[in-house]
């Protein structure tokens, strides 16, 4: 059920979060080398920094912020628990593998999003600046891995 509900969040989110360009908030370009699309942070205005803007604190600021109290909770909570037993190796071992999981997870998410959420807000207050195509499109491709990272760290962690 629980998993039910993660999932339709994700997916109601997401819905929320892409669809105004598609109704006048901003609107989608290519982007880069022109193999991908996404917002419109090039041509400036209000119309779509304010979309950036919001997208920038919506999909990378509060997901990174419920990332990191999600991870500190479990971190508080199994370090509680280790420290109730202490002379448990194994407790203590579980401990150092989920907190090296954590650091990976969250280490993920950086690598993935951060160049792409940098260069739109780069992008959107900067207009004068100039970047070439095939550095504009590092960042995208970057973001795009994200989906893959997640069941490998799992796996081999």
């Amino acid at each position: 059920k629980h998993a039910v509900m993660g999932c339709a969040f994700t997916w109601l989110w997401s819905l929320l979060w892409t669809a105004p360009p598609l109704f006048g908030w901003s609107s989608y370009v290519p982007e880069g080398l022109r193999t991908s699309c996404g917002p419109n942070w090039y041509t400036g205005g209000s119309n779509n920094n304010s979309y950036i803007m919001v997208l920038f604190i919506t999909c990378f600021i509060m997901p990174l912020s419920t990332i990191a109290f999600s991870y500190a909770s479990l971190l508080m909570a199994l370090r509680a628990v280790a420290a109730q037993q202490k002379e448990s190796e194994t407790t203590q071992r579980a401990e150092k593998e989920v907190t090296r999981m954590v650091v990976a997870m969250v280490m993920a998410f950086l690598i993935c999003w951060l160049p792409y959420a940098t260069f739109a807000i780069v992008v959107a207050t900067n207009k004068d600046i100039v970047i070439e195509p095939a550095l504009a499109s590092m960042p995208s491709y970057f973001s795009k891995t994200a989906t893959v990272y997640n069941p490998v760290i799992y796996v081999f962690m």
